[in-house]
C-alpha cells in the first residue's frame, strides 16, 4: 500500500471519524438511560468507516454502502485480508439505519464495542503503516513531514556502522 497524499489525507479523515464512532460508543456502551440503537449505530460507524479507510488506502472506489458483509468483501478483493472479527461484523449492519426507526432488538453492547475497537485499530495500524512506508522511502522527516530526515539510512542495528 502506498497511498497517494490525497489518499492518505481522506484515509486520515475517515479515521478520525472512525475514531469519533468508537469514543462516542465507549462513552455510551455502559449508560442504561441510551437505548441500544444509538450505540449500535455508533459501533457500526465504527466499523463501516475503518473499512473504507482501507479502501481508500488500496485506491479503490469508494462505495456508498452501510453494508458491512459488502465491504468486507470489497477489502478483501482489494488485496487486505480482515481479522476474523471484522469478517463476522455484518451483524452490526442493521445497526446503519434500520434499527433505528424498528422496534427496538437487543444489543450486545460489549461485542459491538469489542467489533469497532478491533475495526479502528486495524485500520489505523494499517494507515501508519503505508504512511510511514511512504515517509521513509521519499526520505522525509518522521517528527515533521515537511522536512527531510536527517537520520541517515541504514540497515541492520542502528547503533553500530554497517559493515562493509
Amino acid at each position: 500500500m502506498s497511498p497517494s497524499p490525497e489518499q492518505a489525507e481522506y484515509a486520515s479523515l475517515l479515521l478520525r471519524r472512525a475514531k469519533g464512532d468508537l469514543e462516542a460508543c465507549r462513552v455510551l456502551v455502559d449508560n442504561a438511560d441510551i437505548d441500544d440503537n444509538i450505540v449500535g449505530f455508533h459501533a457500526q460507524q465504527a466499523v463501516e468507516k475503518a473499512l473504507k479507510v482501507v479502501l481508500v488506502l488500496q485506491g479503490a472506489d469508494l462505495p456508498l454502502s452501510h453494508d458491512l458483509k459488502f465491504l468486507v468483501r470489497e477489502v478483501r478483493e482489494s488485496g487486505v485480508e480482515p481479522s476474523d472479527k471484522l469478517m463476522d461484523a455484518q451483524w452490526l449492519t442493521p445497526w446503519a439505519a434500520e434499527l433505528r426507526y424498528d422496534e427496538p432488538v437487543a444489543l450486545d453492547r460489549p461485542e459491538a464495542l469489542a467489533v469497532a475497537d478491533n475495526a479502528v485499530t486495524w485500520a489505523e495500524s494499517l494507515l501508519t503503516g503505508a504512511t510511514s512506508t511512504k515517509a521513509q522511502a521519499s526520505g522525509l522527516s518522521k517528527t515533521n513531514p515537511a522536512e527531510p530526515d536527517p537520520t541517515p539510512a541504514t540497515t541492520g542495528n542502528p547503533t553500530l556502522p554497517d559493515p562493509l
